[in-house]
């Protein structure tokens, strides 16, 4: 019976975890050197353009990276937000070293 125990929870790996962040500044991969230190600068537009390049977010200065569908998530919501900069975001996910494996994602209006 231990060993069935064992087994079920070898396969489920440890780097997989559920979390979430409030108000996180989305941010492409293109200009996260560049907008680091004021990530609220960073526009819609550049937000846009820079779209081919992925999307993440900033956690304590570090750039967490989205898998495909929270770049798609992320880009819909650009896309039907009005705000012009200061893009903050609400995301769910799991962690997967440092990607995020995005369930929800919505921008703070």
């Amino acid at each position: 019976m231990r060993r069935i125990a064992f087994a079920v929870m070898a396969a489920f790996p440890l780097a997989a975890m559920a979390a979430s962040w409030q108000a996180a500044p989305l941010i492409d991969k293109n200009c996260v050197e560049k907008v680091k230190a004021s990530p609220d600068s960073h526009t819609t537009s550049c937000l846009l353009q820079c779209a081919k390049s992925g999307y993440g977010i900033l956690d304590n200065g570090k750039w967490l990276k989205f898998d495909s569908a929270g770049n798609e998530k992320a880009l819909a919501a650009l896309k039907a937000t009005k705000k012009k900069d200061h893009i903050r975001v609400d995301v769910t996910g799991d962690m997967e070293g440092d990607s995020i494996k995005v369930a929800t994602l919505s921008i703070r209006e």
